[in-house]
């Protein structure tokens, strides 16, 4: 992949040797600087993961995505690095009991770096640990991993957000996964808009039409009055304008059905 583009995009000028340091200088950068969003789905256009296709959308474009997008852009970049990469699948469980919730995220570890593996989650959105979580447990900031039988689970701050077998899952497993995030009618992106980007130092959250500012321990939320203001506050904020967004289908929001 074109390493140069991908720097460029989320402002990395440090080093590329496959330490530690540089393996949390790159992820803080790429989920400061790439947001978290599931337009394409409520557009009808299913996010692609094939990389070419990535590397247009999120670098090109400067676009975001969820977590299949974030996670299999990354690993390749961390591979490209020369970083021990491994792919997994997990099941949310902030709202829901593990029971009813399928394997719908992606995340991945990195090893060789100590002893220790590490979990990366830079598509998970806004509960994201925005630095390695070590498997042993020990805590990364409000984060760290617990183990709950055969499984791990990632807390922030004492709430569950998501479990997983740690398996090594494969492309053709996110390929199933990722057409069912992004078209079965039980899937919350495909009903309400979700996204999550830095600007100027502060953090920028939209969830269907509730905009919430957030800077230091300040937080602001407002409503938007339709559309077009949506389409206005993510050109604003996040970067990028999409002029389908004045037509854009949110079942969540009846009159934008």
């Amino acid at each position: 992949m074109d390493l140069d583009a991908y720097f460029d995009r989320i402002g990395w000028r440090g080093s590329c040797a496959p330490t530690l340091e540089v393996l949390g200088g790159i992820l803080v950068r790429h989920m400061t600087a790439i947001p978290f969003e599931n337009l394409d789905v409520l557009l009808g256009n299913p996010p692609r993961l094939e990389l070419g296709s990535l590397e247009r959308k999120l670098v090109g474009a400067r676009r975001g995505g969820y977590c299949y997008e974030h996670a299999t852009l990354f690993a390749a970049v961390l591979r490209e690095l020369g970083f021990d990469v491994r792919t997994h699948s997990a099941r949310v469980t902030m709202m829901t009991p593990r029971s009813a919730a399928p394997r719908t995220h992606m995340f991945l570890t990195v090893g060789n770096l100590g002893p220790v593996d590490l979990v990366l989650d830079p598509g998970f959105g806004g509960a994201a640990p925005r630095v390695p979580v070590p498997l042993d447990g020990t805590p990364a900031g409000a984060h760290r991993i617990m183990r709950e039988g055969g499984e791990i689970v990632l807390e922030q701050a004492g709430q569950r957000l998501w479990m997983s077998s740690l398996e090594h899952d494969i492309p053709i497993d996110f390929e199933m996964a990722n057409h069912f995030t992004a078209t079965h009618p039980a899937s919350h992106f495909t009903r309400m808009i979700t996204m999550r980007v830095f600007d100027d130092a502060a953090e920028v959250r939209i969830r269907n039409r509730d905009v919430t500012l957030i800077k230091a321990d300040e937080s602001q939320t407002y409503q938007l009055a339709d559309r077009a203001e949506l389409r206005a506050v993510v050109a604003k904020h996040f970067g990028f304008d999409l002029p389908a967004l004045e037509t854009i289908c949110v079942p969540m929001i009846p009159e934008w059905q």
